[in-house]
């Protein structure tokens, strides 16, 4: 009975230890390689294997502490589009990242992040090992190490939303993740994105808004915008437009204290049709006040709100 009894511990704890392993990963990533601008001199198969390393690299690794069931990983998609194949295997072009959470009650997810990278360039040899160290983050080879690198800063961008999205300042472990991604990013004259003086939207500056303490009111908008907004519009509807109009409130005074802040344009990505939707039903006053607020903070979509929101 005894080695039955013991042996019966044994399956249990490798179940367990199976399940918690499966259960691990916090990412549901789909990537895309394509790479119709590329040409022929590359065979294609290579774009194949990259895609599916990629998918493994991101879906695989443990990116936090945290351990995800199945129904909790973040659906995320990553789309590599190359438009260039230069000597010594090193490839450029675009990196679109998409990722959203789901909205409490409802089959409905929200965008924590659309956007697209147009510096994304790096070296990749066909079954070449896909890893990242954070401690070793430009590697011994800037441009192969650039790969990941730049896959993890936005995989950290992700948890880093999502926790902001949970919990007043959640993702700042995760923020500060990448910001160490951001201080030892692979310095080589073909890599652009990293630093200051590369642009006014790029990876340094994402990041420079949501660790830098002038920008505070970033962390309280996002944790406004869904916990105190999204998520209570199942059972308390006008409550909640109240705290997603507050959350917008608190980007304007930020926009109006420091102009031009980059998360302002990335937090509105793909985002106009909820906002209209929310607003819609809204009293004549509040209404107003919505199409104020959006017609300043996301200007490219001021026709769309007023044609919604009249």
């Amino acid at each position: 009975m005894k080695k039955l009894s013991n042996c019966w511990v044994l399956v249990m704890a490798t179940l367990l230890l199976t399940f918690n392993k499966a259960g691990a990963q916090e990412l549901q990533a789909r990537v895309m390689v394509i790479a119709s601008q590329v040409g022929t001199k590359v065979d294609k198969k290579v774009f194949v294997s990259l895609q599916n390393a990629l998918t493994n690299f991101l879906n695989q690794r443990k990116w936090s502490k945290d351990i995800y069931q199945q129904n909790e990983k973040i659906n995320c998609s990553f789309v590599i589009n190359l438009t260039t194949a230069g000597d010594n295997n090193v490839y450029g072009g675009s990196l679109t990242v998409q990722a959203a959470r789901p909205v409490f009650n409802s089959n409905y997810q929200s965008p924590l992040i659309n956007y697209m990278d147009d510096d994304f360039a790096f070296r990749y040899v066909e079954f070449q090992t896909i890893d990242f160290n954070d401690n070793r983050v430009s590697g011994n080879d800037p441009l192969a190490s650039n790969l990941t690198a730049v896959l993890a800063y936005y995989v950290y961008m992700i948890l880093g939303l999502d926790g902001d999205s949970f919990a007043l300042k959640g993702g700042e472990p995760y923020f500060q993740k990448a910001q160490n991604i951001v201080t030892n990013a692979p310095d080589s004259r073909e890599l652009i994105g990293w630093k200051a003086f590369d642009g006014r939207r790029n990876r340094y500056w994402l990041m420079e808004n949501l660790t830098n303490t002038r920008y505070t009111l970033i962390h309280d908008a996002m944790y406004g915008y869904f916990r105190q907004g999204l998520d209570q519009f199942y059972e308390k509807e006008a409550s909640a437009r109240k705290g997603v109009l507050a959350a917008l409130q608190q980007l304007n005074t930020l926009n109006s204290d420091i102009p031009n802040t980059m998360f302002v344009n990335f937090f509105f990505q793909s985002r106009s049709q909820e906002l209209a939707r929310m607003f819609k039903k809204s009293p004549p006053e509040e209404k107003n006040q919505a199409l104020d607020i959006l017609s300043r903070l996301d200007i490219s979509n001021a026709n769309y709100y007023k044609q919604e929101l009249k």
